[in-house]
């Protein structure tokens, strides 16, 4: 007899374009906190938390009843036709957890590639430069300047031609046991690669913005190290280059912290968010200095849905709801644990399990071939994957590869449901030695 979950995929199959991907091989009919019920009434625990979006777990009532009563008031009138509260309110919260100096502004959008979009054609403008540089691994959308940022060339195949003007620099991704030297000496030596990249590929003069996440998302869940980052800021600012962080991904207390760059002690000149400031709904942000947020011209940022009344209700509820049960500490709570079964994985398992990096609750591990990091076992992290899937743990992968297994479980996960998830995870991957 074919189950529930199979007749979905098949129906999906005649219904949905092939190109739309199957990030894990799942299905679900309602959730909360951490645990989804499939089509077939199965339990699952939830390590993937819709791709980093739901932090503060599924269906948050307070978040659910928001989004009901602002139903009942208003769905839409735009913001750019008809003022309204909700906008201003979700605005001054941003501005007060995120600040970006003296003076912040924000814009409201609907994902975080239209928040990639909008934060470039800002840049640009307030530069009066044409070119931007993103690195190696980064991701930062679907959409064409996103797209040309992003650097996984599997996502962008036959898309092209691509965004003018878009440069790629080597992400520093720093493994003391691989480099042999100091974090340090490192950034210093990566800052000079930059510094040569302005004499061989593009002038300092032209550029507009450097783009970059401080954790990799899609790329692996790399860290810049923080000597580099402050090192970046200095140059930037020497150079008069707009410094934009993509926390997309790493936001609202995945890495401990409302921001990743809390972490470095570096204020970014304007920033993107989405994913978990919302809870699920579709709203993503732009903050930046004011100035520089001020230098866009009338009519060349916004969009029809961007700021919808219900999406700024539901953002507003879910910080709310943070802020009342400590999401940043529950971050840093989870990314212990996490980061401690890790290394065991790594410790007990290194002939298939590499390096373990992440910051906070955002973590990561390799799957290699006889102990060599340099081996990406890309067939067994999908065997892993599927074979999660059949036990009840949603897990998803990452990685220019394909061989990185991610953890974005919501912060709000018991612990004892946490333990019986990496329990099932250690499970498969010790069958598989």
């Amino acid at each position: 007899m074919i189950s529930k979950k199979d007749e979905l995929y098949q129906r999906r199959k005649n219904l949905v374009p092939n190109a739309l991907g199957i990030f894990n091989p799942s299905s679900v009919q309602y959730a909360h906190g951490s645990v989804m019920i499939d089509a077939d009434g199965r339990e699952l625990i939830d390590f993937a938390g819709g791709i980093g979006v739901l932090n503060a777990g599924h269906c948050p009532p307070t978040v659910v009843k928001a989004i009901q009563e602002q139903a009942e008031r208003l769905i839409h009138s735009s913001f750019n036709v008809a003022v309204y509260e909700e906008y201003l309110e979700l605005a001054e919260k941003l501005i007060e957890i995120l600040p970006h100096g003296d003076a912040t502004k924000v814009m409201l959008l609907n994902s975080g590639a239209e928040a990639v979009e909008n934060v470039i054609k800002i840049a640009k403008q307030a530069t009066k430069r044409p070119a931007v540089i993103a690195y190696g691994g980064g991701f930062h959308g679907r959409t064409m300047m996103a797209m040309s940022l992003t650097s996984k060339v599997a996502y962008k195949s036959g898309c092209g031609p691509f965004a003018p003007e878009v440069y790629r620099i080597d992400y520093p991704a720093y493994n003391k046991k691989r480099q042999q030297i100091s974090e340090e000496v490192f950034a210093e030596q990566e800052i000079q690669k930059l510094k040569l990249f302005f004499k061989s590929n593009v002038r300092s003069e032209d550029v507009a913005a450097i783009i970059i996440e401080l954790v990799q998302g899609e790329g692996g869940f790399y860290v810049a190290p923080k000597p580099y980052v402050q090192k970046l800021r200095k140059l930037c600012d020497e150079l008069g280059i707009m410094l934009i962080f993509d926390e997309v991904q790493s936001g609202f207390g995945r890495t401990g912290k409302w921001a990743a760059y809390e972490h470095y002690n570096v204020t970014p000149d304007l920033s993107t968010w989405a994913k978990s400031m919302g809870s699920g709904v579709p709203i993503a942000a732009v903050i930046g200095k004011a100035h520089i947020m001020d230098a866009a011209s009338p009519g060349t940022i916004g969009g029809t849905y961007a700021g919808n009344p219900i999406c700024c209700a539901a953002s507003l509820a879910t910080i709310k709801y943070m802020e009342e049960i400590n999401i940043n500490k529950l971050g840093e709570q989870v990314g212990n644990i996490v980061r401690k079964r890790f290394e065991h994985f790594q410790t007990t398992y290194p002939n298939i399990i590499g390096e373990v990096r992440g910051l906070g609750a955002m973590l990561a591990f390799d799957v290699i071939k006889d102990g060599d990091d340099t081996k990406p076992n890309a067939e067994l992290t999908k065997k892993i994957m599927e074979t999660c899937a059949e036990r009840g743990l949603v897990i998803i992968t990452a990685g220019v590869y394909g061989n990185v297994i991610r953890i974005l479980s919501p912060l709000v996960i018991e612990e004892e449901l946490l333990n019986k998830g990496l329990d099932i995870l250690e499970q498969v991957i010790s069958e598989n030695v």
